[in-house]
């Protein structure tokens, strides 16, 4: 039983904590209370501690052994007991976590076999040459071609050969006449140009620091007018003041340099009060959408009166970084159709799989935790809608990106060759990832730093140091006070007390070289600490090791680690170091970039870096250093021994820095951003989205109603022309005049009317079938009641009714016929699942701009008979999902359900067409009776936004009328900045068994829940629903 020692101490000591616990609290019922309510409180529970130990060191069969042990030698003490019963419950946990690691590999191995088929069929279709392929292929004398050719099979290309980029770089001279806009956005964190909280939280950290150090250099851009960074506005007490203002100026520029500069522009969503943290700002996303929309819009406008002849001015680019904003950069590019940029950051599926690797907690407490699940759904819709995906290093794309359904390496560049050489990509589609790595600003580097000489150091060490001190950073004498000898080389150190960042490692290689210790003192810089034991667990443990290290190797005098330093105070660090002729080194496990290393480099320091992750891109760039292997002590030892002992080297390393770091400034990075955003949007379609201009003058009263009237009775061209140069009274009798006219006449009298002044807009997207998937009575009752509540309030012209239905023209005329309901009473009908929009003052048009709106990404026919395939569940008869014709168009691909068949959910399906490279919209609608397969950019919410863009009419001046349940869109319509009525017992059935599987995220996910724009109506009554309009102010 020697083995089973430290188990045996473990649940002893599981033991102990619970009798001295219930020593302390017997017989104090009211204190247990207490104390228990405390505990949860606590950071650190003893017996949590203990447990976790012994579940995750030790194999159930050490478990067992134990138990016998303690059955073998049981007698009537409690304590005995109590242990014989603690073994057999933490057997059976370390069987669970068994059970729930192998669950979680099955499901891991099974994504990736679904990943691996829906490769083989992209391969598959795109391996079949077109006459454009064939016509190339039969020209031998071009070598490149043939080469390329070669390319087109996935199954056997091991190697991908280079493709030869076309990109032209951007130029401050050929653009400089240009007047961009560009759209940031950073959703989560504390966001404001001076006096960053950098490292308050874990949502304020180097990405708050990089978006804005971005906006500033893109505006200080040739060519670039203006830059918004968009954040989230944030009112509470708990931060300062300055994250509750509107907008924030990041940079003046001077009178005539063609720019008005970046800005942060704070929108609010949520609730207005609270400091919200990422993981619990997904239900609020939507309301960020359109409150970012209404500025983009209206500053579309007022750029185009100033630079653009008055046409809008729409975003260059939008680019979202990290997922919460990837998502909302989707959304605002769908509704806009401008391109859209991704930077992820940090991603959510490589560290769902780490942490599923732990073994330490299940599935769902993941997701429950972190959101994590709802995380990489946003980051999957980030690579649909993307045009380009920025990335720090290639490691990023190859092994954090490869993890995602919708992208693949090798198939994105197959697609590239494709597009290069004019041949269909058969409606597949991956976006371009290209590596930028991260800007720095270099402003704070003097003359000086790029120089030879020790001038400061002398004075700090030498005779005279007593005088010179006070002139010196008292950082230099914070770190030298460490060092029997100063005079040596610095090797530096610089990162959190991380694990990963492996500091024990290089500890133990400068303690075991002895000729190292000899040559050179070692820094480390490990974050502030006042007392080790009230840090993090990771972080104390880090710390109270290297204290040990530096005991066990007795290297008093030569290593300093000081407790405090300022962010200014890196700057004088790396001056410190370089002025010893030191070196700097990242030995981290894996580095994703390696920010530290380019920061050394500017300050003239040579590098020693790991060779894992993104310090080999930067040292190829820069040539300043050596790679290691951070896991062999010796090569770590070796490398920083070459470099600080070979002056030679040393001085080449610090020249090759110094003259490259150009790379990593903020002028080159927006360069090649730029280069590649142009190269990116000549792919995409350029909008054709009009706004609705804003009257010069507000009406009065008495004219408003003839006004709307006027409206929808199409006053000729010539009279709308001058109609404000007339008085009232003159305007009003021409106007009543055309009016006549209009009447009188067999001309078409809707044909350019515009609701375009409506003051509310009234949305009915009840989804009212029965259980057959037929229209129900309710319909009728339902319509009919908005109507007569909306004439109750407002009166008639003031309020527009739309419709939005998952049904076809067809069948929604007729139901509306059937129920006796005057279609003109409309001001659009939405059809398909928002992929079509009609006009019934238009005689029933299809609006085409909307049509060419959404198409964007379209996979079309190559779509079409796949669907029927990946619909069906394993084992179901080809006869359960079949497409229906009759409801099917251009722009929606229809598909019927069989009654009692089985069909994949949304999710799931999506998940199988993206794995395909196919970017579609999915929605079950009648009853999960059919399914709409519609363009990526359509939806039933995508039509609030566009109509809101084209009429003039703010979302929140809409109402949608809603039911519990519904289409298996009918959650999307819930939050925004629109009043969203939910009308109790209007929708009976719905098709919400086929929306989301269970390894899914949650409802509450995407919906708020104490969200002052969502209503329950008590009924589809009249009176219950103005009584509800009432309440939110949309009935006056």
């Amino acid at each position: 039983m020697a083995g089973n020692d430290w188990l045996n101490g473990y649940l002893e000591a599981i033991l102990d904590v619970g009798t001295s616990s219930k020593k302390k609290n017997d017989g104090k019922l009211m204190e247990i209370a207490k104390f228990e309510e405390k505990a949860k409180e606590k950071l650190f529970s003893p017996t949590k501690y203990f447990v976790e130990e012994v579940v995750n060191s030790f194999d159930e069969s050490d478990l067992h052994r134990t138990w016998i042990k303690v059955i073998a030698t049981r007698n009537t003490r409690e304590r005995s007991n109590r242990l014989e019963n603690m073994c057999w419950r933490i057997w059976h946990l370390a069987r669970k976590k068994k059970q729930i690691e192998w669950d979680d590999a099955q499901r891991l191995a099974k994504r990736r076999v679904e990943r691996e088929q829906g490769r083989n069929d992209a391969a598959d279709d795109l391996s079949e040459l077109s006459e454009g392929e064939k016509e190339i292929r039969c020209d031998g004398n071009n070598t490149n071609n043939n080469v390329l050719d070669r390319s087109l099979s996935l199954k056997d290309d091991h190697i991908i050969p280079r493709i030869n980029s076309d990109l032209q770089i951007w130029s401050d001279h050929d653009n400089k006449s240009r007047h961009l806009y560009i759209v940031l956005i950073s959703l989560h964190g504390l966001v404001r140009g001076e006096n960053m909280e950098l490292g308050r939280d874990s949502d304020t950290g180097g990405q708050v620091k990089y978006v804005v150090e971005l906006a500033r250099a893109l505006a200080n851009t040739k060519g670039v007018y203006r830059v918004d960074l968009l954040t989230r506005q944030i009112s509470s007490p708990e931060v300062d003041c300055s994250y509750g203002e509107p907008i924030e100026m990041l940079t003046c520029p001077p009178d005539g340099s063609g720019s008005c500069g970046a800005y942060i522009i704070r929108i609010p969503c949520g609730p207005r009060d609270e400091y919200i943290a990422k993981e619990s700002l997904w239900p609020y996303i939507p309301e960020f959408v359109d409150g970012a929309l209404s500025h983009v819009v209206n500053m579309a406008r007022a750029l185009g009166e100033q630079v653009n002849g008055g046409k809008p001015t729409w975003p260059y680019v939008i680019h979202g970084h990290y997922a919460d904003a990837g998502e909302v950069a989707a959304h605002l590019s769908g509704a806009l159709n401008v391109p859209m940029v991704l930077t992820g950051h940090s991603l959510g599926r490589n560290k769902f799989e780490q942490l599923l690797k732990q073994g330490r907690h299940s599935r769902e407490d993941i997701n429950s935790t972190y959101k994590i699940v709802r995380r990489i759904e946003a980051e999957e819709l980030g690579i649909d809608a993307s045009e380009m995906v920025v990335t720090s290093t290639r490691q990023e794309i190859e092994e954090q990106w490869g993890l995602y359904d919708g992208f693949d390496l090798k198939l994105e560049r197959k697609l590239r060759v494709r597009r290069r050489r004019g041949v269909s990509c058969l409606g597949r589609y991956m976006p371009r990832m290209v590596v930028i790595p991260p800007g720095m600003d270099f402003s704070y580097v003097t003359s000086q730093d790029t120089m030879e000489g020790d001038g400061d150091l002398k004075s700090l060490i030498g005779s005279d140091r007593s005088q010179s001190k006070r002139h010196l950073p008292p950082i230099w004498s914070e770190i030298m006070r460490f060092f029997t000898n100063p005079h040596k080389p610095t090797i530096l150190a610089l990162s959190r007390p991380d694990p990963k960042k492996n500091v024990t490692t290089l500890l133990k290689a400068f303690g075991e070289n002895h000729a190292l210790r000899e040559l050179a003192n070692l820094t480390l810089i490990l974050g502030n600490r006042d007392d080790i034991e009230e840090m993090p667990n990771s972080s104390s443990v880090v710390l109270t090791t290297v204290l040990k290290l530096v005991d066990r190797y007795d290297l008093y005098g030569q290593v300093a680690y000081p407790k405090h330093h300022k962010q200014s105070d890196v700057p004088d660090i790396y001056r410190l170091a370089a002025k010893t002729k030191g070196v700097f080194i990242n030995p981290a496990l894996v580095e994703p970039f390696g920010l530290t290393i380019i920061e050394a480099a500017a300050y003239g320091l040579p590098v020693v870096a790991t060779k894992n992750g993104g310090p080999v891109d930067i040292l190829k760039a820069l040539n300043n250093g050596l790679l290691v292997d951070p896991h062999d002590q010796k090569a770590i030892e070796d490398a920083l021994l070459k470099l600080v002992a070979d002056k030679n080297l040393w001085s080449e390393c610090r020249k090759n820095g110094l003259k490259n770091i150009h790379r990593f400034s903020w002028p080159e990075h927006c360069k090649n951003y730029l280069s590649h955003v142009e190269h990116c949007r000549n792919r995409h379609p350029t909008t054709r989205l009009e706004i609705m201009p804003i009257p010069e003058e507000p009406m009065s009263d008495s004219l408003k109603d003839v006004e709307d009237l006027s409206l929808r009775f199409s006053v000729d061209g010539d009279f709308k022309s001058n109609v404000g140069e007339l008085d009232a009274a003159t305007r009003q009798r021409e106007l009543i005049e055309a009016i006549t006219r209009k009447a009188s006449s067999n001309g078409n009298a809707a044909a350019n009317y515009c609701p375009g002044r409506r003051q509310r807009l009234f949305v009915i997207a009840t989804d009212c079938y029965d259980s057959n998937g037929d229209w129900s009575e309710t319909f009728q009752a339902l319509i009919t009641n908005v109507m007569k509540s909306a004439n109750l309030g407002l009166g008639v012209g003031r309020i527009g009714f739309v419709l939005i239905t998952g049904s076809s023209l067809q069948e929604t005329t007729e139901a509306l016929k059937r129920f006796q309901i005057n279609i003109e009473d409309f001001d659009a009908l939405a059809c398909r699942s928002g992929s079509e929009i009609y006009y019934p003052w238009k005689d029933l048009i299809l609006d085409a701009d909307y049509e060419f709106h959404i198409e964007y990404r379209w996979p079309g026919e190559n779509v079409r008979s796949m669907v029927t395939r990946l619909a069906r569940v394993e084992g179901s008869a080809e006869d359960d999902i079949q497409e229906y014709m009759g409801a099917s168009s251009t722009r929606c691909f229809s598909y019927s359900v069989k009654p009692g068949a089985e069909a994949r959910r949304t999710d799931e399906l999506r998940q199988r067409l993206r794995m395909r490279g196919f970017r579609c919209n999915l929605v079950y609608t009648r009853t999960a009776s059919r399914l709409n397969v519609v363009p990526l950019f359509a939806s039933r919410v995508q039509v609030l936004r566009y109509l809101s863009v084209r009429w003039g009419i703010d979302l929140s001046k809409m109402a949608v009328f809603v039911g519990e349940r519904g289409d298996t869109d009918n959650d999307d319509l819930l939050a925004g900045l629109h009043k969203t009525l939910i009308l109790r017992g209007s929708v009976e059935y719905g098709s919400e068994k086929l929306l989301r599987s269970e390894d899914s995220f949650k409802r509450e996910d995407i919906i708020p829940h104490d969200s002052p724009n969502i209503s329950f109506v008590e009924s589809y009554e009249i009176h219950d629903i103005s009584q509800a309009l009432e309440a939110i102010g949309m009935n006056s």
